[in-house]
């Protein structure tokens, strides 16, 4: 089964910092790098990286052909990423020590996805095939509704969180990806439990994977409830680490896993994630976190 990632492409622009740039205030930063990123592209790299067959559907200014040979280099089917004038998406990352971040994004080609590109693409789904997006392109509720109507199996990570145009899609989706806060915002009530007894009870027909951050990950539906702790190790850079946990996750389940031995693999790739600099070079290959899973058992 093929994975088709309707996502973000972004140049992130890394900035290690002692803390946050403060109104008014000119800072220095100790180090920079310009690295891979864009929720889209990370997730697809930690596909890619978990072993599943994904073929990104985006967009990059023509001019950077690097970035299509990153991709590339990590196991990405390319096919559908367009090439346009507009300039890449990217991202200007404070990193503090403590392993915070703040973000600065700038859509640019993310937002330039066309609905025969979308078409295109959704005219070569077989039976089994997931779709996924997140919220940093244009065209979602598009493309999610599209997808559900060719017979994908529809995953959504609205991020940044825009409340309103998720409800609106949540007929189209199979699986359903937020944090805690995200969910509690949806949901509009203010604590993760409520979230959880309510989300089954005003969307049935849909399942949830509630990221805990360190507490771990929580999948519900009206038919199960599965927790699934995180692992313990000493963060370094959290950007990548939502990213990293869907792209495992969807790739086990994408190969038939069941759902709990999915998310304990996952985990584990979000675990070593943290510990690394960057986005999507942080993300570890499958022969690493069987490693590490084999370490924590």
């Amino acid at each position: 089964m093929t994975v088709f990632n309707v996502g973000s492409i972004n140049v992130d622009h890394l900035y290690q910092v002692d803390h946050f740039v403060r109104p008014g205030e000119t800072m220095g930063s100790s180090s920079y790098q310009q690295l891979l990123g864009g929720k889209g592209a990370n997730q697809s790299v930690a596909l890619a990286k978990a072993g599943a067959k994904v073929k990104h559907v985006g967009a990059i200014c023509r001019s950077d052909t690097h970035i299509i040979e990153q991709l590339q280099s990590y196991g990405v089917d390319t096919e559908w990423v367009a090439k346009v004038e507009e300039t890449t998406g990217h991202a200007i990352i404070q990193l503090t020590g403590e392993a915070e971040n703040a973000i600065i994004l700038h859509a640019g080609a993310n937002h330039t996805l066309t609905s025969r590109q979308i078409k295109s693409v959704l005219d070569n789904l077989q039976q089994g095939d997931w779709v996924l997006l997140q919220n940093e392109t244009n065209l979602v509720a598009e493309a999610l509704q599209a997808a559900q109507e060719a017979g994908a199996k529809v995953a959504f990570n609205p991020a940044p969180m825009d409340a309103e145009l998720t409800r609106k899609v949540l007929p189209y989706l199979d699986l359903l990806i937020v944090n805690e806060v995200e969910a509690m915002d949806l949901a509009q009530v203010d604590t993760i439990e409520a979230a959880a007894e309510k989300l089954p009870k005003d969307y049935p027909d849909i399942a949830v994977m509630m990221t805990l951050g360190k507490e771990g990950v929580r999948y519900f539906s009206a038919q199960e409830d599965i927790q699934v702790p995180a692992f313990v190790v000493s963060a370094k850079d959290t950007t990548a680490a939502g990213d990293t946990f869907i792209g495992f996750c969807l790739a086990e389940l994408s190969q038939g896993t069941p759902m709990q031995q999915a998310m304990t693999k996952a985990c584990a790739a979000s675990a070593i994630c943290v510990t690394r600099m960057g986005a999507a070079p942080s993300i570890p290959t499958m022969n690493q976190v069987n490693d590490f899973l084999a370490q924590h058992n």
